[in-house]
């Protein structure tokens, strides 16, 4: 018997975990593949990195500029304050390296198992079952807490939510490619789309770089997600930073993820949770979901410990999970962005285009920009009034 069992042993489950266990709680860390790369850019804030001090430590490359083409190519360069700066890892390394913390911290992980269902006696839900090679696994828990993905199998048999429907999600595809590149090694370059959707390519290093597009909400259904892709990869308006007509293919990798923020209302149950992606805490509007799913699992470690404590695994204890006021800061920014992205986008982008083309000019209305895109400023009656 643990005292949480885990499923999903991502940066949610894996920073859940590692809380949990650093308390002294026995964790069991359900994974099913270890070596399984999520297709991302690998962007890491700098909340990631105060998170883990440690990631400073590894000679990450440094993130300090960003770089915004509207569709048609209005350009804004935003450079981070110091304390703001950035770093790139690739997915698969810093996944390893989050989830070695929390055995460190003394988790148990169980790699290689998939977890579909519930075990279930008088209607409680008493542990995880899996499949495996050597065949199916219990695993008992008092709280159970679901950070398997957003095609969570375990999420949708909680009841609590039912399948993403196509215009709740984001679809991306993305490739590490190699070659001579004219990237600046410190920036990141953000294409947005005349669908809703946008590209990007974060440079590794002087060889390497990681180029990829979503596409959101109905966009998902009006475009083909591999001919956007190509038509990026061969647009002739990036062909000045990637001057060579053929790159080596190191891994290419497409993936659905959670576009309409956090559900709220279908994160909690009588000892039971969900966090990361398969609650939906990624940007509606970036695509982001690192800094939020760790944010995720480290409240909801907070919450359990509580339970835990107090011996109660009820609801009425873990929907303190909900309204910890970090993740109701949280769930209120998310709506923002989403109606923030549905104004942007209206008329194929045609906003999203006039604020970019404004902001090229006028040094006042850039910082309003700015303000609005890196952190959670509200659009004022004025800015609206210049774009309309």
């Amino acid at each position: 018997m643990f005292d949480v069992v885990i499923s999903g042993a991502g940066p949610s489950g894996s920073r859940c975990a590692d809380v949990l266990a650093k308390k002294g709680f026995k964790v069991a860390l359900i994974e099913r593949d270890t070596a399984w790369r999520k297709p991302c850019g690998g962007g890491l804030n700098h909340r990631v990195l105060d998170m883990y001090p440690k990631l400073r430590k590894l000679g990450l490359p440094k993130i300090r500029t960003i770089v915004m083409h509207s569709a048609e190519y209005h350009k804004l360069e935003y450079r981070a304050a110091s304390k703001s700066q950035g770093s790139i890892m690739d997915r698969l390394e810093l996944d390893n390296f989050i989830r070695n913390q929390a055995l460190d911290s003394g988790a148990e992980l169980y790699d290689g198992n998939v977890s579909f269902d519930f075990i279930i006696k008088n209607q409680t839900k008493l542990g995880i079952k899996t499949k495996s090679k050597s065949g199916t696994k219990e695993y008992y828990g008092k709280i159970l807490i679901v950070a398997d993905g957003m095609s969570s199998k375990l999420a949708v048999k909680s009841g609590l939510r039912k399948k993403w429907k196509s215009e709740e999600i984001a679809m991306g595809k993305c490739a590490i490619m190699e070659g001579n590149h004219n990237l600046d090694d410190e920036s990141i370059y953000i294409y947005f789309k005349p669908f809703k959707g946008y590209a990007w390519i974060f440079p590794i290093d002087e060889k390497r770089f990681n180029i990829g597009i979503y596409t959101f909400s109905e966009a998902n259904l009006q475009k083909n997600l591999d001919i956007v892709y190509n038509n990026f990869i061969n647009n002739p308006e990036i062909k000045y930073l990637l001057p060579n007509s053929t790159y080596k293919q190191n891994w290419l990798g497409a993936y659905p993820f959670p576009a309409n923020g956090i559900l709220d209302k279908s994160m909690v149950d009588n000892n039971l949770l969900l966090i990361g992606d398969t609650a939906g805490f990624v940007s509606p509007i970036s695509g982001e979901g690192i800094q939020h799913a760790l944010l995720s699992g480290e409240i909801a470690a907070e919450i359990a410990i509580n339970s835990l404590e107090k011996e109660d695994y009820s609801k009425n204890i873990l929907k303190n999970f909900k309204t910890h006021s970090k993740i109701k800061q949280q769930i209120t920014s998310f709506k923002l962005k989403k109606s923030l992205r549905e104004f942007f986008y209206k008329e194929n982008g045609k906003f999203l285009n006039k604020i970019l083309e404004l902001a090229e000019r006028d040094p006042d209305f850039r910082s309003q920009v700015v303000d609005i895109f890196m952190s959670k400023s509200v659009p004022s009656r004025e800015f609206l009034s210049k774009i309309q």
